[in-house]
């Protein structure tokens, strides 16, 4: 395996678990292909999911090689470690890398204790309560959904937002 240097071309690959729901699936593209690529320092970002929905990790992955990677970084859109990361996205990295010989590829870490994750968490629970108060408009996720409003324990009727 080559170490990464300048004469590589680095293409990153976003992958989630993969949903039934479309919507979900969406969101992490839009990601993939707005802020996630605006903010990398690298010229190839696709986004994947592990399963459920295309593009798969090997669709990606070829779409990277295709657009001139010669090293794949696999970053699991994934909070902390588990099977998933630790046995499933390799073997499917594994399996897409079989068709490309001489290119390398790299499983990156879940995001875990990743410092920023506090300011993530933060930023998350100053938004939900301002949207309960009415200062702020529903975020991405919960964007006409319903779901981010504030409920009572016992009530029959949760406080719409």
């Amino acid at each position: 395996m080559s170490s990464p240097g300048k004469a590589e071309c680095i293409g990153v690959i976003v992958v989630d678990h993969g949903s039934r729901r479309a919507e979900s699936n969406e969101m992490l593209e839009r990601l993939t292909r707005t802020a996630i690529s605006e903010r990398l320092a690298y010229g190839i970002v696709e986004p994947a999911h592990m399963e459920l929905a295309e593009p798969s990790i090997g669709t990606a992955f070829d779409r990277c090689v295709g657009r001139g990677a010669t090293l794949v970084v696999i970053q699991p859109y994934f909070l902390l470690p588990g099977r998933h990361w630790n046995q499933d996205i390799p073997e499917l990295a594994a399996h897409a890398a079989a068709g490309h010989p001489g290119v390398s590829y790299l499983v990156a870490a879940p995001f875990g204790l990743h410092p920023l994750m506090a300011e993530v968490v933060s930023a998350r629970v100053d938004h939900c309560l301002a949207h309960i108060r009415g200062e702020a408009p529903e975020c991405e996720a919960c964007a006409g959904t319903g779901v981010c409003r504030l409920r009572t324990a016992g009530a029959e009727e949760a406080t719409a937002c």
